[in-house]
């Protein structure tokens, strides 16, 4: 192999089945030679990327790319989930709170960060399905954005408190909480949409989505540049993804979906979500995220 004609692409991905193949060389290229930073939690270097461009090849969650495209960052999409799911179970109350998702007006509901991608597509399902206005709803945050400079809408309030989103709503210090992970399992606290495995199967049935948490990005240069690049990290992320072992059990929809018509629908719920929130300010094409990336994989 003549190493001198491969292209060394900085690159900054989660560690997960599907990347494993990569990152350990068992799954190598004659064309390309990703060089991983050492990240096994992509979500730590988000801010690396977006107001760093530290990686050429980068996976983001898709709320914080769409800030980043519209900050001028220099990213485009793959057609390439990393991550999805449904978050109809992510909206959590007390045991025995006695309002149900459309009476969430004037009730105090945390998060990491406003910015973060599953409060944004909790947010958009309580909207669409359960006439929530968001400017009646106390959000309140933590965290802020990774994308510099993002100000939050006047209905988000910044937390002072440090103790988890779990700790504060068991003492009633909030009345709902939306977390995609990191809870006790402990009894106590509950989804506040009844049957939300259901809900979800029903939303996906009406959207034909997925919701998106994480995409992979590249630089537009490097897309400008080197189209066969491009090609071939997209060649070598399906393949890793095909190695993998089947995350989802048969007949349920994918969560990790590939290729430009199986993502279509839900970027567009996302972009439209997102300006909805006022986390971007215009509607984006899929043909602007995407950029050269298109006709590249076309």
């Amino acid at each position: 192999m003549n190493t001198a004609s491969i292209l060394t692409i900085p690159t900054m991905l989660g560690t997960y089945p599907k990347t494993q193949p990569l990152k350990d060389g068992t799954l190598a290229s004659s064309l390309v030679q990703l060089d991983f930073a050492n990240v096994d939690t992509a979500q730590k270097a988000f801010k690396d990327v977006v107001r760093h461009e530290k990686y050429d090849v980068a996976e983001l969650a898709i709320i914080t790319f769409l800030q980043a495209f519209e900050a001028g960052k220099p990213y485009v999409m793959l057609p390439f989930v990393m991550n999805g799911g449904f978050h109809h179970k992510s909206i959590l109350v007390r045991d025995n709170a006695t309002f149900s998702a459309r009476e969430l007006g004037g009730r105090r509901v945390a998060m990491r960060a406003y910015t973060q991608t599953t409060p944004t597509w909790v947010r958009g399902l309580l909207t669409d399905d359960y006439g929530v206005q968001l400017a009646d709803v106390q959000w309140l945050s933590q965290e802020d954005a990774h994308v510099a400079d993002y100000a939050e809408p006047s209905w988000v309030t910044r937390l002072d408190s440090t103790a988890s989103l779990e700790a504060m709503l068991r003492a009633g210090e909030v009345d709902a909480i939306i977390a995609g992970g990191g809870l006790s399992g402990e009894a106590g606290i509950r989804p506040l949409i009844p049957t939300p495995a259901e809900a979800a199967a029903a939303w996906h049935e009406r959207t034909q989505a997925v919701p998106i948490n994480h995409v992979v990005t590249v630089k537009r240069s490097l897309a400008e540049t080197h189209p066969d690049a491009i090609r071939e990290v997209y060649r070598l992320l399906c393949e890793a993804r095909e190695r993998a072992p089947a995350g989802n059990p048969p007949g349920s929809p994918d969560l990790q979906p590939v290729g430009f018509e199986k993502l279509a629908s839900a970027v567009e719920i996302a972009v439209r979500y997102a300006l909805e929130q006022r986390l971007i300010t215009r509607r984006y094409t899929l043909e602007e995220l995407y950029g050269p990336v298109q006709a590249i994989l076309a």
